[in-house]
């Protein structure tokens, strides 16, 4: 078999050693343009998942790499003169030059042809003459370019410029250290790759070579505005150099900064429909890139290696393999990239979280991916965790979750909230049994808030025909059973009422009949702010007219009179999803020319006249709160900027929360689901407006409240899915955790379920097997 691979990186090349190791006869070429010794950055950190890979496929390089290694677990945090440290980290770095080395020496040894200094042939040639091409050719990949339309790049530029350089001494942790300048917010990512020689002792002056002091890569970052106003922009290498140094100098000890023709650049995330094409496979960044923030360029490349060779064995042809790598890869690598976005984005909005108090800030940092949680950072450090929740305010042995929240007059007693999640199991509107069963158990189930799924203010503006409403009086008779079964037996869980209109997306079938499709027969006219269809083969709404306007406005005021009468405690306006309201805040569903379309504060008027008369009528000491939808996912949609904008409208006219969802406005949105996917909206939201919040979408586990309530990215956290699977979802989040207080109060009847049940004897005496 012969193997052509395009690219002598640290990818190409353990691509290389690997599969000629598994096989000597394979015939493979490496074509690397750049001389041996060329290289470009300094560090390079590896996980201990990866080394174990490495391990496995390869003892002689894992040998080589660990005498290499310099290890450490501390994370230093500076911020205001303050530094926070964090342990129980575990990192491995060595310099990339030595890696390369390494790999080279072993390529060798396995006779691999390395070809330097050499540009490889072109890619179409090279497929036609070899069995294999691996095209591991770097962020700037010509093999990608050529494959464009089969491989579909999509390449995502971001908002701030960094610059790879070095210094010539070893940090003793990774050190994140904030800088706030008169130009904005700064920031420095340094870890160590080099140790310091033997006998250097620490009380060595700073002016000897870097090989006796060991080395440490240093990246320095900053918005694109920051880095334009500080000059950046027209000064020479050595210049910018100089500056950072100077910037950086307590963190540097007054020491230099070195390049390695540094250069600064903005951070492009790469990601393929495709890896392959033919007999041509995409490898490392040519596939994809993950932010550096979470040192996982070279893990990636080094991981895809490993899958490539463990494909091409297990699988009878070239083809077959290919597909199976990339079926295999690229899963992991969208959850890296996921992770990497939600770190690159929280640096791009790190101006939002500095004035939070020390230990909050760096518990904010350290969990910023998502990768680190609030449990996980507990085990890793517990009196760093602890030290955290203190500052919080988080009573002795109390999850953050289950601290109480004040919302106007009403004091939530935990920070879970059972989000609004349509049942489609009304008739004529009156909600039943199966709600009062419904709402009752989950009220049961220990969460502060339980909230009804959206409740229609007119029968022309229910969703489907299971729609449940509140423009009658037998409907409200029917909310108010719901409600005081709920105050009755479950003391301290406040009920929520959820008020809507569904705008074009009504007159459609049950959601588990076909989600969004009309009706068949029996369908009702449609009222929006713009006569659009939802989708092709939606039924096309009337655009509403001012008398119109004013009627539905006022069937929101009588829905509310109703809703306060019933006893519920909040009352939550929906602004969301694309129904009526949210039409009218999206410039996709709202083309009006009057007072009410164009200009972000035009197409806020009707929602807001339908706030202000709504809040004027709901009892003064009882709260409101307003759900969005902070971006449509789509060109040319609300954006995160026009959601601070539209929160900011509604807080200023007295929203007491914002619960901050996303999308669902137009039929052709592309969301980038993941874990808490939307909680970035909510954060910077928090921090912009002053305004609390509520997170929601794919918050699935009490970890991620526990996080997300800590690190102040929202106040609380509405759960939709996980309290469909467990009614008690927030009383077994504290019996996991270990604890009872106020925050997670058990019902009277339930509370010898309040300790998990044993599934089988564990203290019985075990039998004897051997002599």
């Amino acid at each position: 078999m012969r193997i052509a691979i395009i690219g002598g990186g640290p990818g190409g090349l353990y691509a290389a050693a690997l599969l000629k190791r598994l096989d000597p006869t394979r015939d493979i070429t490496v074509w690397e343009r750049n001389a041996p010794d060329d290289t470009f950055g300094f560090g390079v950190v590896l996980s201990d998942e990866t080394l174990g890979g490495i391990e496995h496929a390869d003892p002689v390089v894992y040998t080589a790499l660990r005498q290499e290694f310099v290890r450490w677990d501390d994370i230093d945090i500076v911020h205001r003169g303050t530094k926070q440290t964090s342990g129980g980290h575990g990192f491995a770095a060595l310099g990339r030059k030595r890696l390369l080395q390494i790999l080279h020496d072993r390529c060798g040894a396995l006779g691999v042809e390395l070809r330097f200094r050499t540009e490889a042939p072109a890619v179409d040639t090279l497929a036609a003459t070899y069995d294999l091409v691996v095209a591991a050719d770097g962020v700037h990949s010509t093999t990608r370019a050529a494959y464009a339309a089969t491989f579909r790049p999509r390449i995502t530029a971001h908002r701030c410029r960094y610059i790879w350089l070095a210094a010539d001494f070893a940090f003793d942790a990774f050190r994140f250290e904030i800088a706030e300048t008169e130009h904005g917010v700064m920031q420095l990512h340094g870890y160590p790759y080099a140790r310091p020689s033997p006998d250097h002792h620490p009380s060595t002056r700073p002016s000897g070579p870097h090989h006796q002091l060991g080395a440490s890569t240093v990246i320095v970052e900053m918005r694109e505005e920051v880095w334009r106003a500080a000059g950046f922009d027209e000064l020479t290498e050595s210049e910018s150099i100089a500056r950072c140094a100077k910037i950086f100098a307590e963190a540097l000890g007054g020491r230099p900064l070195r390049s390695n023709n540094s250069a600064w650049t903005t951070f492009r995330t790469v990601v393929n429909a495709r890896w392959h094409h033919g007999n041509v496979v995409l490898l490392g960044d040519a596939a994809h890139t993950a932010h550096f923030s979470i040192g996982s360029g070279t893990k990636l490349a080094v991981e895809d290696a490993l899958a490539l060779a463990a494909c091409l064995e297990e699988q009878p042809t070239v083809e077959q393999a290919l597909r199976a790598y990339e079926e295999e890869r690229k899963p992991v690598v969208a959850s890296t990239q996921r992770a990497a976005r939600a770190s690159l984005e929280w640096f791009e909005e790190l101006s939002h979280h500095l004035d939070q108090p020390p230990r909050r800030f760096a518990f904010n940092l350290l969990t910023r991916s998502r990768r680190v949680t609030h449990d996980n950072l507990r085990l890793r450090d517990p009196s760093f965790t602890e030290s955290v929740e203190r500052e919080f305010g988080c009573p002795p042995g109390t999850p953050p979750m289950f601290t109480p929240f004040r919302l106007r007059g009403l004091t939530l007693r935990n920070r879970v909230v059972v989000s609004p999640m349509d049942m489609y199991s009304a008739v004529d509107g009156v909600p039943g049994d199966f709600h009062l069963v419904h709402l009752g158990a989950r009220a049961l189930g220990g969460a502060g808030l339980v909230m009804t799924e959206m409740v229609c203010v007119s029968p022309e503006g229910r969703i489907t025909p299971g729609c449940a409403g509140l423009y009658d009086g037998r409907q409200a008779a029917a909310w108010k059973r719901i409600v005081d079964f709920v105050h009755a037996q479950s003391p301290g869980t406040a009920i929520g009422v959820q008020l809507g209109h569904s705008g074009r997306k009504g007159s459609t079938q049950l959601m588990w009949e076909g989600m969004d499709e009309p009706l068949p027969d029996g369908n009702w006219p449609l009222v929006a702010a713009s006569p659009l269809p939802y989708k092709p083969g939606s039924q096309v709404p009337r655009e509403l007219s001012r008398a119109q306007l004013t009627d539905v406005r006022e069937q929101f005021v009588s829905s509310a009179e109703r809703a306060a009468r019933a006893g519920f405690d909040v009352l939550e306006l929906h602004c969301a999803h694309g129904y009526l309201l949210s039409g009218f805040l999206s410039p996709l569903t709202n083309h009006r020319t009057d007072a009410y379309g164009g200009t972000l504060e035009r197409r806020l008027r009707f929602p807001l006249e339908v706030f202000d008369a709504v809040r004027a009528v709901w009892p003064a000491e009882r709260p409101m709160t307003v759900r969005i939808s902070a971006t449509d996912w789509a060109d040319g949609g609300t954006t995160a900027e026009d959601a601070v904008e539209i929160a900011r409208a509604f807080a200023a006219h007295g929203a007491d929360a914002i619960d901050v969802s996303t999308g669902q406005v137009v039929a052709e949105e592309r969301p980038e689901f993941g874990r808490s996917y939307q909680t970035p909206y909510a954060d910077r939201i928090r921090h912009e407006v002053g305004v609390p919040v509520i997170a929601v979408g794919a918050i699935s586990s009490w970890d991620d409240v526990n996080s997300l309530i800590l690190a102040g990215r929202t106040d609380l956290c509405a759960l939709a899915r996980p309290h469909l699977y467990d009614p008690h979802w927030t009383l077994h989040a504290a019996a996991e955790q270990g604890y009872a207080g106020p925050g997670a109060v058990w019902p009277a009847p339930y509370r010898a379920g309040s300790r998990r049940p044993r599934t089988g004897r564990t203290d019985a005496p075990k039998p004897r097997l051997s002599l």
